[in-house]
C-alpha cells in the first residue's frame, strides 16, 4: 500500500514532500496529484512552514495529527475552487469533518492572515518592492447570499439588486490582498470601509495613500485624516464616452475578478462572515503561492 512518505523517501528517485510532520503520518495513505487545485511541491514548499504548529510539538498537550496537513490544504483549496458542499468533499481527500475541523481552526488561529501576508511580501521582494505596502486601493463587490446565509448578517444592495453579503477589500500596488471585510449587502460603501480602513492602518503602519471610488467620497476622507492620519484620494469616473482603464482603480478591480475566478466565492455559502472572508484569503493564497514560486 502507498503510505505518506517522509522528504527523504521517494517512488521513484525524485523527492516526494508530504509535511514536516510526515513522521507521525506512517500507515496513511497518499494522494495522487490529479486535480488542477493540487498544489505543486514548490508551492506547500513555501505554506507548510508558515502552518501553525500542533499542541503537541509545543508542549501543550494534544495526539498527534494523523493526517496530512498537504492533503488538508489540497482539499481547502479545491473546495475554493470548485464551490462544492463541504460533504460533496471527493473520497481521496480527508473526510470532510476533518478539513472542515482544520479549515476553522487554522481561521481562528490566524494563520490564513499570516500565511497571506508573508507570501506577499515576498512577491513583493521578489519583484524588487519594499515587503511592506506605503500604499493600497480599496473597493467592495456585493454577492448572492445562500439560503445557508443568516438574515442577521445579510442584506439587500439596492444599486446592484442583490440580496446577500458584501465583501470590502484593501490590496496594494500589485493587487495583492491586505484586508477583507465581510457585511451584509445593504452596508454603504463608506461604512463598510470605516472598519476597513481601521483594520488596514492598524496591521500596515506604513501605508498613508488609500485610493478609492467616487462612493468613499464625503465624511470618509476627513475622518480617515483625522482619526488614521490616511489620505484618502478618489480616483473619479472619466466624462469620455466608451470604455476607460482609471487610474489605480484598476488594480482592485482585477484582484475582485481574480476572487470570482474561485466558485465558492461567486455566492456566499458561509454561515459566519468570517468564514466567507477566510475563502477569500485562500483564494488569493493560491495566487499569491502559484505567483511566488513561478519566480524561484
Amino acid at each position: 500500500m502507498l503510505v505518506c512518505r517522509t522528504r527523504d523517501e521517494t517512488a521513484n528517485g525524485a523527492p516526494e514532500q508530504c509535511c514536516r510532520l510526515a513522521p507521525f503520518h506512517a500507515g496513511v495513505p497518499r494522494r495522487e496529484r490529479r486535480y488542477p487545485t493540487d498544489i505543486t511541491d514548490a508551492q506547500w514548499g513555501l505554506i507548510d512552514a508558515l502552518l501553525p504548529d500542533p499542541g503537541f510539538i509545543k508542549g501543550a498537550g494534544g495526539r498527534p495529527e494523523a493526517r496530512s496537513r498537504r492533503q488538508i490544504v489540497d482539499a481547502i483549496l479545491y473546495m475554493v475552487d470548485n464551490g462544492i458542499k463541504w460533504r460533496a468533499m471527493p473520497a481521496d481527500f480527508p473526510p470532510h469533518s476533518t478539513v472542515f475541523k482544520y479549515f476553522t481552526r487554522w481561521e481562528a488561529a490566524g494563520a490564513t492572515g499570516t500565511i497571506l501576508d508573508t507570501l506577499r511580501g515576498r512577491v513583493r521582494l521578489a519583484e524588487g518592492r519594499n515587503a511592506a505596502p506605503t500604499a493600497a486601493v480599496i473597493d467592495s463587490a456585493s454577492v448572492r447570499g445562500a439560503e445557508t446565509v443568516g438574515a442577521a448578517s445579510r442584506g439587500y444592495d439596492a444599486g446592484k439588486k442583490v440580496n446577500g453579503r458584501k465583501r470590502h477589500i484593501a490590496v496594494d500596488t500589485m493587487g495583492l490582498l491586505l484586508c477583507v471585510l465581510v457585511t451584509g449587502a445593504g452596508v454603504q460603501d463608506r461604512d463598510g470601509a470605516t472598519p476597513l480602513l481601521e483594520q488596514l492602518a492598524a496591521s500596515f503602519r506604513r501605508i498613508r495613500l488609500v485610493w478609492a471610488d467616487g462612493g468613499y467620497a464625503g465624511k470618509l476622507v476627513i475622518w480617515a485624516a483625522q482619526t488614521l492620519d490616511l489620505a484618502v484620494t478618489i480616483v473619479k469616473r472619466s466624462d469620455k464616452k466608451g470604455f476607460h482603464v482609471l487610474p489605480r482603480r484598476w488594480v482592485v478591480e482585477r484582484t475582485l475578478a481574480w476572487i470570482a475566478r474561485h466558485r465558492r466565492c461567486v455566492r456566499d455559502y458561509e454561515r459566519l462572515p468570517a468564514h466567507h472572508e477566510a475563502m477569500v484569503r485562500w483564494s488569493m493564497t493560491r495566487i499569491t503561492a502559484k505567483r511566488l514560486a513561478n519566480r524561484v
